[in-house]
């Protein structure tokens, strides 16, 4: 996965782009996560800005989703990989699960 990764970011400066945002969004969203739960109880106002930060990373991945599938270059790439470009979830999951 990673090397297709390294070989999109080198072909498509959009998908780059779209990369790093959705990267930021998660990192940001798992800090403020992190902190929350390090604090003890959530108040209502926390609850509700980690759903923002859920929703915004959700939106960032949607859109680096669809421009990897609409993207020409991005597409060569993924079926000279050999990969379906649907499946990168797999790059952002650490496989943990929140409950």
């Amino acid at each position: 996965m990673s090397n297709q990764l390294s070989i999109k970011t080198t072909v498509c400066s959009e998908y780059q782009r779209f990369l790093e945002e959705c990267q930021g969004a998660l990192e940001i969203w798992n800090k403020r996560r992190d902190e929350f739960s390090q604090s003890g109880s959530i108040k209502t106002e926390e609850g509700d800005e980690l759903l923002r930060l859920q929703a915004n990373f959700a939106r960032a991945y949607a859109v680096l989703q669809h421009h990897s599938r609409d993207c020409e270059l991005c597409d060569l790439v993924s079926r000279i990989e050999g990969r379906d470009s649907e499946n990168s979830w797999e790059a952002f999951s650490d496989n943990t699960q929140y409950v």
